[in-house]
């Protein structure tokens, strides 16, 4: 295995790689802004969306509460977090038979073993257009195979995974309910899907299903909420003003660059701005 497991609540000196390409991931926030993110942890650490985990793999805090509203995602979560060794075996005969007719085999198939979902977001996940999670109106998901036809790679390290799973509580949840737990000394982070208010050129058409504007209202609302229990806020969202009227005057807000992936055309990826929402008084 490669990946390297460092002390519980300490920061590693190399992160466990996340297992997920995922839409939005942190990767690149942790990488170049880990100064956002204090050097320890003593509370409970929130992460209620929790995508491909970048954040959490980096801090590796002592307890944490990981939810997302996918439950196919948490449901990998949990099968790595308790059978990683069936994780790692059943990838390697997955790549074996890896081809166009059999990925649309197992995209069609109809699994109710957790193990063998947990293996197939996986495969699905490593092999469809751009990483990309997406399902239609009777859940099912649709996304068409993409150019990548490598399952297993050197850098996946489910052991570790397992291990720094150990310690927290995994929970299919809408945000609300999750951050409401939150409370003094604890640490929120949370990196909801992008929406704004207005049509402008940061808007992500297809997360308006995913994550609505009313949403985004309670969102801000639940963080303040939390702010005003004592619990730290680190959070992240598009550098748009209706998002920004949203936490301006409550919290301190940074404007950071990012690179996009994303669009479908490599000329319409470049640099956008996102910005920080966190506690004020928190230093950087």
């Amino acid at each position: 295995m490669s990946g390297s497991v460092s002390t519980p609540g300490q920061p590693d000196t190399q992160a466990l790689v996340p297992f997920l390409k995922w839409a939005g991931g942190k990767r690149w926030l942790i990488r170049n802004h880990r100064d956002f993110f204090p050097s320890s942890l003593k509370g409970t650490y929130f992460e209620p969306f929790l995508g491909g985990g970048s954040v959490f793999s980096s801090l590796r805090p002592p307890q944490s509460v990981l939810s997302d509203s996918n439950g196919e995602l948490i449901n990998t979560y949990l099968q790595i977090k308790r059978h990683w060794k069936h994780i790692d075996e059943g990838l390697a005969l997955l790549q074996i038979h890896h081809s166009s007719e059999f990925y649309y085999k197992i995209r069609n198939r109809k699994n109710t073993n957790p193990l063998k979902r947990a293996l197939r977001f996986l495969y699905l996940n490593r092999t469809c257009y751009n990483g990309l999670y997406r399902v239609n109106k009777n859940g099912d998901f649709n996304v068409p195979i993409g150019t990548r036809s490598t399952i297993v790679r050197p850098e996946d390290d489910y052991q570790g995974w397992s291990k720094a799973l150990r310690s927290t509580e995994l929970v299919v949840s809408d945000f609300e309910p999750m951050i409401q737990h939150a409370g003094k000394g604890d640490l929120i982070f949370a990196d909801p899907p992008y929406t704004i208010l207005h049509n402008q050129n940061c808007f992500l058409k297809y997360n308006e299903v995913l994550f609505s504007w009313n949403d985004q209202l309670r969102l801000a609302e639940t963080l303040w909420k939390a702010a005003k229990r004592g619990a730290k806020i680190i959070a992240t969202n598009a550098n748009c003003q209706s998002v920004r009227d949203l936490y301006e005057g409550r919290f301190k807000i940074d404007v950071i660059c990012r690179a996009s992936t994303i669009a479908a055309s490599s000329g319409k990826r470049g640099l956008f701005e996102e910005i920080v929402i966190s506690s004020k008084g928190e230093s950087r």
